[in-house]
Parts: structure tokens; C-alpha cells; sequence
């Protein structure tokens, strides 16, 4: 979509569940693949040169983290992702592997919202803070593309943005998770483009 162009006062930048367990070698996740796949990716590179064109041209960058409480109370052990949280004692608060990955941490300016699920939106305060902005589009990062990048953007097109994907801008644990969130399950949900693209829309 060569012609996409985005307003970036009107735009925010969601970066979801970059954190040192998720994607990280020596992480809680690292035995899933997901740390290979996100350095095939280059995530943390893109993510941080779109946060870079996106601040200085005016968008809201917002990072949702998975955080838990040590122990895990209150997390609803209701299906395996969640119940893998909590036995991997993963993202728990104030721990090396709940803290963003080095080259994507927030910044000053930056906004924060911590979350218990894998849609961001869902018992957080993002929706809130998006509509408080004026925001419209909402362009998608992060990790894992096929479980919370996914349920997000599917949440957000629901809620009324636009949605775009970041295509090297999101990784899972392999190529054939990514392409089955990409190209199919996002196929009538969001615009997926590369970062550069991204970029180049906002001009």
C-alpha cells in the first residue's frame, strides 16, 4: 500500500510486550523459539527506529507490558498462555524479565500501561488515553504477533481505528506462526506494513 499515508497527530504507536521474557535469550520464553525469531525479525532494531520517526513526527508512543505481581494473584489461569505465565513465574513485577528489552525501553514522553491479558485494551486504561489524545490509527509492534498483537489490532478495528501491523515490526516464536497471523488472520482486520513503510507514510 504504497499510497497509505498516516496523520501522526492523529496516530499512535503501540509497543506491545517487548520485555526481556518474551523475546529475550535467558528469558522465561526463551526455550518457545521466540528469541531466535525476534532477532530473525530484527524487532528490537525496527521497533526502535519507528519509535524514533514516530516521536519526532509527532505521534504518541505507548508501551503495554505484561506484568504480574509475584506469586501471580489475580491472574486467571483460564487457558494456557495464561497458566504458562504463571508457572514460568514470568514478567513479574520489578524483575529483570518484566523489564522492556534494552533498545525499546520508554522513553521521555512515552506512555506506559500495564496489562494481565493479552489484548491490550482489555481491563486496561488504553482505550481511555487513546480517545483522551484524539488518536485515529493506531500502528501495532510487538510480540507475540499470532496472540496479543493479533487480539489487540482485532480490538482496536472493533473500537473504531484504523489499524495498521508492523510486519518487521512483530515477532512470534516462528516464520509460520508469523505468516499465519499476518496473512490470514489479519488479512481483513489491518494494513500490514513494513516499518519503513510506516515511516514513509507519515511524511
Amino acid at each position: 500500500m504504497a499510497d497509505r499515508k498516516l496523520k501522526p497527530g492523529k496516530t499512535a504507536l503501540i509497543i506491545q510486550d517487548l520485555q526481556n521474557d518474551v523475546i529475550m535469550e535467558g528469558g522465561a520464553f526463551a526455550s518457545s523459539g521466540a528469541p531466535a525469531h525476534a532477532k530473525r525479525q530484527n524487532v528490537v532494531a525496527n521497533v526502535s527506529k519507528l519509535a524514533a520517526a514516530m516521536r519526532k513526527a509527532g505521534s504518541v508512543v505507548i508501551h503495554v507490558h505484561y506484568i504480574v505481581e509475584p506469586g501471580a494473584p489475580g491472574l486467571k489461569l483460564n487457558a494456557p498462555l495464561f497458566r504458562g505465565v504463571a508457572e514460568s513465574k514470568a514478567v513479574v513485577r520489578g524483575t529483570w524479565g518484566a523489564a522492556a528489552a534494552e533498545g525499546v525501553a520508554p522513553q521521555q514522553g512515552d506512555i506506559v500501561v500495564e496489562k494481565m491479558r493479552m489484548n491490550a485494551f482489555h481491563g486496561t486504561k488504553l482505550d481511555t488515553i487513546l480517545r483522551g489524545y484524539g488518536i485515529e490509527s493506531l500502528v501495532i509492534t510487538g510480540a507475540w504477533t499470532n496472540f496479543s498483537v493479533e487480539h489487540t489490532a482485532r480490538h482496536g478495528a472493533d473500537a473504531g481505528y484504523e489499524v495498521v501491523v508492523a510486519t518487521d515490526g512483530t515477532s512470534t516464536i516462528d516464520d509460520t506462526w508469523q505468516n499465519a497471523a499476518l496473512n490470514f488472520a489479519l488479512q481483513n482486520i489491518a494494513d500490514r506494513l513494513s516499518c519503513e513503510e510506516i515511516i514513509r507514510a507519515l511524511s
